[in-house]
C-alpha cells in the first residue's frame, strides 16, 4: 500500500515499469492553492478591489510566496495610504524578505498612523527580523511615547 502518496503512469506503455510517485497535497495545501486561484482571478478583474487584496496578500504569505505579499501590500498602502494595519502588513512583508531598514520604516508609519496592538506586534512571528535590528527599540520606544498619556494643561 502506497502512503501519502498519488500514482501516475505513462499512458501507452507496461504500467507496472512507469509509476512515478508524487507526493499527495494536503487539503489545507489543496485549499491554500485553490484560494489563490480564486482572489487572483477576481483581482484580474478588480485589480484595487481591498477586500480581494487583502486575503490574497494574506494567501501569499502563508503560502511562503513573501515577493507576491509584498507587492500586495505595497498596492495596499497605495490604495488606503492613512490605514496603520496596511502599513504594519507592509512591515511584515519587508521583515519576511529580511528588509529589515524597510520594515522597520513602515513599522514606524504604522505607529505614527495609530497602530496600537503592542502585544501582537511583540509576538508576531512575521517580524522576527525585524524585532533583532537595533531598529526595533527605537520603535519600541517611540509606540511608547505615542501611547503615553498627556499631562493635562495647567494655565
Amino acid at each position: 500500500m502506497l502512503d501519502n502518496t498519488t500514482t501516475f503512469a505513462r499512458i501507452g506503455t507496461d504500467y507496472s515499469s512507469s509509476i512515478i510517485l508524487m507526493p499527495r497535497r494536503s487539503k489545507s495545501e489543496e485549499l491554500l492553492e485553490f484560494e489563490i486561484t480564486f482572489y487572483e482571478k477576481l483581482l484580474h478583474a478588480y485589480p484595487d478591489f481591498v477586500d480581494v487584496l487583502l486575503p490574497l496578500g494574506e494567501a501569499y504569505t502563508r503560502r511562503g510566496l513573501y515577493d507576491k505579499g509584498l507587492t500586495i501590500d505595497l498596492k495596499l498602502t497605495q490604495l488606503r495610504a492613512n490605514d496603520p494595519v496596511m502599513w504594519y502588513n507592509l512591515a511584515c512583508s519587508y521583515s519576511l524578505l529580511k528588509r529589515v531598514d524597510e520594515s522597520a520604516d513602515a513599522l514606524r508609519r504604522a505607529v505614527t498612523l495609530g497602530y496600537s496592538d503592542l502585544k501582537f506586534l511583540q509576538k508576531d512571528p512575521d517580524l522576527a527580523q525585524l524585532r533583532q535590528s537595533p531598529h526595533y527599540r527605537q520603535i519600541l520606544d517611540a509606540f511608547a511615547a505615542l501611547s503615553a498619556p498627556k499631562a493635562p494643561h495647567v494655565s
